[in-house]
């Protein structure tokens, strides 16, 4: 289920095709559009089921053109030539190199790299499992936490935690581990 690989760092995520000529509606996960999506930019591009695409090929897109439009961006791409292309794309993250990447200013933004492999533990101190992806969904960033769980197939389970100050109050990056706060039945 991991949809980033530890060295990508995800930048945008492609909502639609807007229009007949090939145009991506991309939402914004980054603080830096305006480095990130200027013309002659090479993203990387992770699918989602990228079995079912015909152009499996393709691994990164080239920005020709972007533009602001009703809160996301409008982005055009070197041979993504019509709708049908743009379709194919719907869903899929655009990501740069954590080499790439500045550190966020603020102290309660981090990048998705430095919370894959963190521990995870109650506000109790109990460990609860480990972070193994953070997942971009249109409401928001969810963290993806493995737990031991004997009775499950694997002996562990996933569970989904929303990236919010009032679950996750703390991220202790040198610690290596993140506290949880979760509402009764969250981690169940």
């Amino acid at each position: 289920m991991n949809e980033l690989q530890p060295e990508a760092l995800a930048v945008g995520r492609v909502v639609r095709p807007h229009g007949v000529r090939g145009e991506l509606v991309v939402e914004v996960l980054t603080d830096s559009p305006e480095l990130r999506f200027v013309p002659g930019s090479v993203l990387g591009l992770k699918r989602r089921g990228a079995g079912q695409s015909k152009n499996k090929s393709a691994q990164s897109l080239t920005v020709t053109a972007a533009r602001q439009h009703a809160g996301r961006l409008l982005v055009r791409a070197e041979g993504v030539d019509g709708r049908d292309a743009a379709e194919e794309l719907r869903g899929a993250l655009l990501t740069v190199s954590a080499d790439e990447a500045e550190s966020p200013e603020d102290p309660d933004e981090f990048h998705d790299t430095e919370l894959i492999g963190l521990r995870a533990a109650l506000v109790s101190g109990e460990d609860v499992g480990v972070v193994r992806d953070v997942l971009h969904s249109p409401a928001g960033e969810l963290l993806a936490i493995t737990i031991a769980d004997p009775e499950a197939e694997k002996g562990e389970r996933e569970a989904l935690v929303p990236f919010v100050s009032a679950i996750v109050p703390e991220v202790d990056l040198d610690a290596g581990r993140v506290v949880l706060d979760p509402p009764e039945g969250l981690l169940d």
